[in-house]
């Protein structure tokens, strides 16, 4: 009897060890898939198309706006690789139309155009133009037209080497339930205090320390969810308008899972020429997330 208590104990022993070790090898393991997520996220925002290169947004004006580094100009970009007079923008009630300044080289993808309707109301055409190292389109906020402006030597680009974050946590994954909702919009206000109905799939339910939250969710098309929320970190550790986050769509039952070490900055934390939406109050969480990213500093 005594043998076989003791290799009992001895089963035991080696089950708690296994467990232990498989513990450690998931942990190490999720560690490495955040820190790949990290620099895939600082790749995003760095590129081409990313916010750390804006360098302008400038709302237009009914009528011509000279564009340019003269002061005389309707939008001025003082720089010194920027022509004094680059061209303009007629902003008529449904288009935009682009004419190049005599003597400048404006292309839209490595093709020269001296005017063209950049943009149009009924058009889901958008393109970019560029000169030299700069680039811009038209974006669209409500009744307000503006130019969306990038530089890509910008320095914002070199002085964004990290983001500070908190160290992963996979206790910060938490089963969720998808409730749909009879209403199909929310509510959501941008930093410019526009508000407008976004499509909305529903609420995110789960629980944290025994009591039920809510969260709605942004409908954005194919692909994963869309979530605007803040917590009790905001404008203490975290952006202090909030975070976003993206959850994949439930399974057939409706179940899926919220990574909150996946929080990240709206794109205002990294440039003032973002137009970002801030959460709605209902997603506003009346606890702290020490999970994902933290406030920028660069």
């Amino acid at each position: 009897m005594k043998k076989i208590f003791s290799s009992g104990l001895i089963f035991m022993f080696f089950a708690i060890c296994l467990q232990q070790v498989v513990a450690q090898t998931s942990a190490k393991n999720y560690k490495k898939e955040i820190e790949a997520w990290d620099q895939k996220r600082l790749f995003d925002l760095k590129s081409a198309t990313g916010w750390v290169n804006l360098a302008g947004l400038f709302w237009l004006k009914d009528g011509e706006n000279g564009f340019g580094k003269d002061s005389s100009n309707n939008i001025v970009f003082d720089h010194p690789n920027f022509p004094s007079f680059l061209g303009k923008f007629i902003v008529s009630e449904k288009e935009v139309r682009w004419v190049t300044h005599p003597g400048n080289q404006v292309n839209i993808r490595d093709k020269k155009i001296d005017e063209l309707v950049i943009f149009h109301v009924d058009s889901l055409s958008n393109p970019s133009l560029s000169f030299s190292t700069f680039k811009w389109s038209i974006i669209k906020r409500e009744n307000k037209i503006g130019v969306r402006f990038r530089d890509l030597n910008n320095p914002a680009l070199t002085a964004l080497t990290r983001i500070d974050r908190y160290p992963a946590n996979p206790a910060w994954i938490i089963n969720a339930r998808l409730e749909t909702s009879m209403f199909s919009t929310i509510a959501i206000t941008n930093v410019l205090g526009q508000t407008t109905q976004q499509a909305s799939l529903g609420k995110l339910v789960f629980q944290l320390n025994k009591k039920t939250y809510k969260l709605d969710v942004i409908d954005e098309g194919p692909g994963d969810m869309f979530v605007i929320f803040g917590d009790e970190t905001n404008g203490d550790e975290t952006y202090h308008t909030g975070r976003f986050l993206y959850v994949s769509r439930p399974d057939e039952n409706g179940n899926t899972t919220i990574d909150f070490n996946k929080s990240h900055n709206p794109p205002c934390a990294f440039t003032t020429f973002a137009t970002c939406p801030i959460p709605p109050r209902q997603n506003m969480l009346p606890f702290r997330i020490e999970a994902g990213e933290k406030n920028v500093h660069h």
